[in-house]
């Protein structure tokens, strides 16, 4: 379950980190509000997450996957440049927070 926790957690830094640069196009308190519903969500359940994971391995992979999340969405969602480096270098970031799970 823990697992499942920090991939929620991981999530939840994805739709905070989406909904800033959506606050930065359109300031609303509504948009203001999710930045502030999403973080604390990712928090929580990273919390969740490290009562079962060590601190260093639940931290990588939460921000491992937020950074790959927040790229991919820039990607799809704001129209950010998609070149082979930057993917490779995505896969890269994926492929460390798979190994952790694997090796921990």
């Amino acid at each position: 379950m823990a697992w499942l926790y920090l991939v929620v957690a991981s999530l939840g830094e994805i739709l905070g980190v989406f909904s800033i640069n959506l606050f930065l196009k359109k300031k609303s308190w509504q948009r203001l509000l999710l930045i502030i519903v999403s973080f604390s969500l990712g928090f929580l359940f990273l919390s969740l997450a490290m009562r079962d994971i060590p601190m260093g391995t639940a931290y990588a992979i939460w921000t491992g996957l937020g950074a790959a999340g927040a790229v991919l969405m820039g990607i799809v969602f704001f129209k950010e440049a998609a070149g082979w480096k930057r993917i490779f270098f995505l896969s890269l970031i994926i492929g460390g927070a798979v190994g952790l799970k694997l090796f921990s």
